[in-house]
């Protein structure tokens, strides 16, 4: 694969930022997935609570936009297959006989309604009390981040570690479809979705060449130790990139 030379430069810069400050340790933090699509006129409520949870320290707060809303006259340039994807596996997980929007998921073990706040809230406060396993972030070098997993129980098996890079906040003036006329404010837009690993239960190190990561222009990256095929989310941490609004 070819990497051009503005994003080999861009790679550099985001090394420089991460190497200026200590390593980050694994957090602890619930992780809050939102399923959502600019085309639902049910989801601006939703949006807006997940906007209003990344902004408290012990929550992971991730959007994912899905595809199938697009047909009804507006086409969420954030919408994705693998958003879908990722909603369809949760779907299986739970024994739900479809995938709707808006759907919150809670640390891959709950799922509620997007805009039932207080059910919401209280799915966090569960899952917050379960044990959770230690994930740290360092930067030995200006091209290699190293993610490390604490050893734990893996009652499912191996689990994936996945990435998932994200824009920190959108402004978007719907012109047509369910939401024709709202400016609607999407927040921790998840932009590229990738699996990076494998965990079994033991201590491990995986390598990340930052100039080969694929992210390009977003603002921050979650790491994100899952049970396979959606399920629990053994633990989790975020790190900053550059990019817009930072």
């Amino acid at each position: 694969m070819t990497y051009s030379i503005k994003k080999i430069a861009r790679a550099a810069a985001i090394a420089a930022v991460l190497l200026s400050g200590p390593a980050l340790a694994g957090s602890g933090k619930v992780v809050v997935e939102l399923f959502t699509s600019q085309g639902c006129s049910s989801c601006p409520p939703a949006d807006q609570l997940l906007g209003e949870l990344a902004a408290r320290d012990d929550v992971i707060a991730l959007s994912f936009h899905v595809d199938y809303w697009n047909y009804l006259g507006w086409d969420d340039p954030f919408s994705s297959v693998a958003s879908t994807n990722r909603q369809r596996e949760y779907r299986a997980a739970f024994g739900l006989r479809y995938i709707y929007t808006p759907q919150i998921v809670v640390g891959g073990a709950a799922q509620e309604v997007g805009s039932h706040r207080g059910k919401v809230l209280r799915a966090i406060e569960r899952v917050r009390a379960t044990r959770q396993v230690k994930v740290d972030i360092s930067h030995p070098d200006k091209k290699t981040a190293i993610v490390s997993i604490g050893a734990g129980e893996t009652p499912s098996g191996p689990a994936k570690v996945w990435l998932f890079a994200y824009d920190k906040s959108h402004t978007t003036d719907i012109g047509r479809g369910e939401n024709s006329g709202v400016k609607m404010v999407n927040t921790h837009v998840v932009r590229e979705t990738r699996e990076i690993g494998e965990w079994n239960g033991k201590d491990i190190k995986i390598s990340l060449p930052i100039a080969m990561m694929g992210i390009e222009k977003q603002d921050g990256c979650a790491i994100v130790v899952q049970s396979k095929n959606g399920g629990q989310i053994y633990g989790a941490a975020v790190f900053p990139l550059m990019g817009p609004g930072l």
